[in-house]
């Protein structure tokens, strides 16, 4: 391996690999389903390999997750109709909850009440508009500033908030009406 191969591969490891699992995380809300993120992701980490010489040191997560971000939608256009609404199944929801909290489950009764908590707030989240739920994932999910965010999106950091707000206003109108 080439010197300049060594420091790309380093500079990788240093930079990408520590922000997989919010990648993964971004990629699935954005594609709805766990199968197709972690495709979209591996795509992301090829863009970011190449990229990773001339980036600027600034900003590693948001820098990621822009090439994330971009990749799914890349992907989404190939892959997707424009009719398909974005939102995982309960199934694969729950099991993606039920692997990442399996062993905090204390009592069988509460375990039972949390799952279905978190099934019903992510079906949610998946069914809002797409703007919305990107943002919503980004900063209350993924603890991006609105800066970042309005940085990744091209949008002005006033149309983010804006968005956010209407997302969390849309999400507890939708949480009232699935626990009334």
């Amino acid at each position: 391996m080439a010197h300049s191969d060594e420091a790309a591969a380093e500079r990788f490891r240093h930079i990408v690999v520590p922000h997989l699992a919010d990648a993964l995380s971004l990629a699935r809300w954005l594609t709805g389903n766990g199968f197709d993120a972690e495709d979209v992701v591996q795509e992301a980490c090829v863009r970011a390999f190449s990229a990773i010489q001339s980036y600027d040191g600034r900003g590693e997560r948001a820098w990621l997750l822009s090439i994330v971000r971009n990749t799914c939608f890349t992907w989404l256009a190939k892959n997707r109709s424009r009719n398909l609404v974005l939102m995982g199944t309960p199934a694969e929801l729950s099991e993606a909850q039920g692997a990442i909290h399996e062993d905090l489950a204390l009592d069988p009764e509460a375990d039972l009440i949390r799952k279905a908590d978190v099934t019903l707030i992510e079906a949610a989240i998946s069914s809002l508009p797409q703007p919305y739920r990107e943002v919503l994932v980004l900063h209350d999910i993924n603890d991006l500033s609105y800066k970042e965010i309005a940085a990744m999106m091209s949008i002005p950091i006033g149309t983010v908030m804006s968005r956010l707000s209407r997302a969390r206003k849309q999400l507890a109108a939708q949480l009232g009406q699935a626990t009334q």
